[in-house]
């Protein structure tokens, strides 16, 4: 019976022994193989705004890196939640299923619980840009400048409208901090995404949008009135359009993006992703869309994407917490 069981024994760690050296010497190999078949990445907002925009192209010079096309899926919904923490609790970690990744992910579990972490249950590949933010009017509104809005919101409070991509998205925190900075109450409506903000205000439904340069073709077709942007410095597009910061304000700000996929997937497939991704970053035809859409270029590689993504969580939550926003 000893004979036996050590029999059995021996044959049970042979197996498993040969297992793993097989798995190890085929986990090359199928890196090698890796993609297969086409890919899917999943922008959390609708169709025909910035990141929509970004992200198509994105998907299609990406396509043409690995050999296997990229098939944009829209999943809008949460503040651009819904879509990536999807991607983060179902998906499968093979690399075929990537998601953009926007700072909603790191400021909505601050604000309202949430059945995903925002760090824990993902793998992060690449950050590869940003926004530019602002804010718009119609053509024929009258607040001709930002101040002219800000003082008629002091002369009626919260009856001064404006949209945003969602609850908690950068456009909706500057919108906040300007307005308290100035002493002004404006109302903010939240929609899907800026798609759906531009069309609102174009149809009259919001007095102004706080939203990412999306609006540049509105601008630029005279339907539109840029009055302001939060950035560092005048954008290249419009030097003219005054920054927050140069009238005063004190209120600066962009929001970084990149992709990213489930928690687990194999190193070497990261890698590919993510040498591919810098050359669809450093591509000519990205560069110009940048351009187009007022946005910087930003890639940063894995690890550093990931302690950026750890140190920004942290920041956003004490942020929220100055600003009364935070869940308790």
């Amino acid at each position: 019976m000893a004979n036996s069981f050590f029999t059995r024994s021996f044959f049970k760690r042979a197996c498993t022994a040969f297992t793993i050296v097989a798995a190890a010497a085929f986990a090359p190999a199928q890196a090698d193989a890796w993609p297969d078949r086409p890919l899917k990445l999943v922008v959390p907002y609708p169709a025909g705004g910035a990141s929509d925009r970004h992200m198509r192209l994105v998907a299609q010079l990406l396509g043409k890196e690995l050999g296997q096309p990229v098939v944009v899926d829209n999943k809008p919904g949460g503040s651009g939640t819904l879509g990536t923490s999807a991607v983060g609790q179902t998906a499968q970690p093979d690399g075929y299923t990537i998601a953009q990744y926007p700072m909603g992910m790191l400021r909505v579990p601050h604000l309202q619980k949430v059945g995903w972490h925002p760090i824990d249950d993902f793998t992060f590949i690449a950050g590869v840009s940003g926004y530019t933010f602002g804010v718009v009017v119609r053509s024929d509104s009258p607040h001709k400048t930002i101040g002219d809005l800000l003082e008629d919101a002091k002369k009626r409070p919260g009856e001064i409208t404006y949209g945003s991509a969602g609850v908690g998205t950068g456009p909706h925190l500057l919108m906040k901090e300007l307005a308290d900075a100035a002493g002004a109450q404006l109302t903010h409506v939240p929609f899907k995404g800026s798609a759906d903000v531009q069309t609102n205000l174009l149809g009259g439904h919001v007095d102004a949008a706080s939203d990412a340069s999306t609006f540049d073709k509105f601008v630029d077709e005279g339907r539109m009135r840029l009055l302001v942007t939060f950035g560092e410095k005048p954008t290249k597009k419009w030097p003219d359009v005054p920054t927050t910061k140069s009238l005063g304000y004190g209120v600066v700000g962009n929001s970084p993006y990149g992709i990213v996929g489930p928690k687990g997937m194999p190193p070497a497939v990261v890698e590919k992703l993510t040498q591919a991704l810098e050359r669809v970053v450093d591509s000519p035809e990205n560069v110009a869309l940048m351009d187009q859409l007022n946005q910087e270029i930003w890639f940063v590689p894995t690890d550093q994407y990931k302690a950026w993504a750890v140190e920004t969580f942290e920041k956003e939550g004490k942020l929220l917490q100055r600003m009364g926003l935070a869940a308790n």
